[in-house]
């Protein structure tokens, strides 16, 4: 076989042999992350993901009420868990069902004692009475622990609520295994193997041309926030477009940005930001036509009640939205609904619902988003769990018996330290709503120093990339003369600071790059690309064809055949 040959089958059998490679548990290669998630409540609980871990043949433990008094909590069932290790990922799942007697329904939290440390949170869940619902999380230790307890808490714990559990799994992941599966998702995910065809003018194969492939866009977008500081800035403008493909407009679309007065509108920025955008090509997402919390809501509005506040909500969605219809890709309609009711509570429970019906009807094509954050950062926060998040979802598909279509899962990702585990068995249950996912204003805490920051940005990026329900990723990180909301990319001399090094590295990474070989004895040439759009020469015997071709998710190979 020749060379080229053996080249176009190598990249060829990649695809699949990846799969198998990682799919194999070894004491080297590790388990396969399983990504399975439920969300409705069950008759009976499923088998334990991984055969129940680490947890095989465990029963819950009565062992540990003497413990859990110490510290506190009241009794649940709980597991004892001895020689936890530093570092290990652990991916902890369960099926939970409140007993007949106790409240209807409740919270469930998953908690973690261990020999230096309390973990608040590991998973939760909204389990019900006579059924069994899913809890999925995990856990990540800074030391090792000989001694741990995993036990329960529910929100409304009167010390009256009482659990039962089943098919309970705690599978340990090292830091190479885990990146393995990211790997392996991101392969099966974001690429797809192609073969480039070259054929003579009689159709005879065509050995030895020089095949040129280029990306030259891709189909996962990565963006950042930018402000109207960027407007005029060129060293600003020239360091954003050389990276990014994705926007969103900070504060400059917000109710209290457009109209701080009623009836005087100010689109002034924001129509500058939009020139931006169009002139580079970049997509952009609409953030926000409503803020639910009244801190963000102009003083004007606040003081309106009844029918002059519906009055103003109907000319701010409809001004708003017919200056810009079809122009932002993406609309957050009520930002973090979870979180606050400021229209609801004013206009009546079906407030959301007509939010999103008169934003549809004004812009058909955009999609729309609910946006929260804590919803994968953490579950200690009641509001937003990820069952919160996705009962919220399913209440607007069904509200009144139509209901209104949703079409974006939007997470804001304001972290300080990510829990990896956690995200991904969040991401996990939020893919069964079968809606895209966007990660849509992700940061770190500006409490860690730059060094830190920059970790923990790759562990999001990377989960964030490698999950398959997750189609693009936006940074909350426009650039002001006093620094960034959280965490900035750059100095004010465009200089990377250690998280802007991340993200450069990542969108290197994530982008197949200039690709070169000849082909084959059978006019073929294969290899492994990234998602998007591709430019393709070929050179043979003084000739040269160019031509184009699309990447999209597919599992079966792309064909591409070209003629010289």
């Amino acid at each position: 076989m020749k060379h080229s040959s053996i080249i176009g089958f190598i990249f060829c059998a990649i695809y699949s042999l990846l799969a198998a490679f990682i799919l194999v548990s070894s004491s080297n290669d590790g388990p396969f992350y399983d990504s399975t998630a439920y969300t409705e409540c069950r008759a009976e609980p499923e088998k334990p993901l991984y055969n129940g871990g680490m947890l095989k043949g465990e029963e819950a433990s009565v062992s540990g009420r003497d413990t859990l008094r110490s510290i506190g909590a009241s009794y649940t069932p709980a597991y004892i868990l001895h020689n936890l290790t530093q570092n290990t990922i652990y991916c902890f799942s369960i099926w939970v069902k409140i007993e007949a007697g106790s409240a209807s329904t409740a919270r469930v939290r998953a908690k973690l004692r261990s020999d230096n440390a309390t973990l608040n949170c590991v998973g939760s869940v909204s389990a019900k009475q006579g059924c069994w619902s899913f809890l999925k999380g995990g856990f990540l230790l800074d030391s090792p622990s000989q001694l741990s307890i995993l036990f329960f808490e529910t929100t409304n714990d009167d010390g009256k609520t009482q659990l039962e559990v089943a098919s309970a799994s705690l599978q340990p992941f090292t830091q190479d295994q885990w990146k393995n599966n990211q790997d392996y998702f991101i392969n099966t995910a974001r690429k797809r193997a192609v073969t480039i065809h070259v054929a003579g003018e009689n159709g005879e194969s065509v050995e030895g041309a020089l095949v040129n492939v280029e990306q030259i866009s891709k189909d996962f977008p990565i963006g950042s926030a930018i402000s109207k500081t960027i407007l005029g800035n060129i060293p600003y403008q020239e360091w954003f477009v050389k990276r990014f493909d994705a926007t969103v407009f900070e504060n400059e679309l917000k109710w209290y940005a457009t109209e701080p007065h009623q009836g005087k509108l100010n689109y002034t920025f924001a129509d500058k930001m939009m020139s931006f955008v169009r002139a580079n090509r970049i997509i952009a997402r609409g953030h926000n036509i409503f803020w639910e919390d009244p801190k963000y809501t102009p003083d004007w509005v606040r003081n309106l009640t009844g029918e002059d506040l519906r009055s103003a909500v109907n000319q701010r969605i409809r001004s708003l939205m017919t200056r810009y219809r079809g122009e932002f890709v993406h609309w957050d309609v009520s930002n973090e609904m979870l979180h606050f009711d400021f229209y609801e509570s004013r206009l009546g429970k079906n407030a959301s619902y007509e939010l999103f019906a008169a934003a549809r009807e004004l812009d058909s094509l955009a999609t729309l988003f609910l946006n929260d954050f804590n919803v994968v950062e953490t579950c200690s926060d009641e509001r937003s769990t990820v069952d919160e998040y996705i009962a919220r979802v399913r209440e607007l598909e069904r509200y009144d018996g139509g209901g209104m279509r949703m079409d974006g899962v939007g997470l804001e990702g304001h972290f300080t330290r990510p829990n990896v585990a956690l995200m991904r068995a969040n991401l996990d249950k939020l893919a069964t709503l079968e809606l895209p996912v966007w990660l849509t204003e992700i940061d770190i805490s500006s409490t860690l120093d730059h060094r830190t920051q920059a970790i923990y940005l790759e562990q999001v990026l990377r989960e964030g990339f490698s999950h398959p329900s997750v189609n693009g990723i936006i940074l909350w990180t426009a650039l002001h003369p006093n620094g960034c909301y959280q965490m900035c990319l750059t100095d004010d001399k465009f200089i990377n600071l250690p998280a802007g090094d991340v993200v450069d590295k990542k969108l290197l990474e994530w982008t197949t790059g200039e690709v070169k070989a000849k082909t084959d004895d059978h006019g073929t040439f294969s290899f492994l690309g990234f998602l998007g759009e591709y430019r393709v020469s070929i050179i043979y015997e003084g000739k040269t064809v160019n031509s184009s071709f699309s990447l999209s998710r597919d599992p079966e190979t792309k064909h591409v055949r070209l003629r010289i």
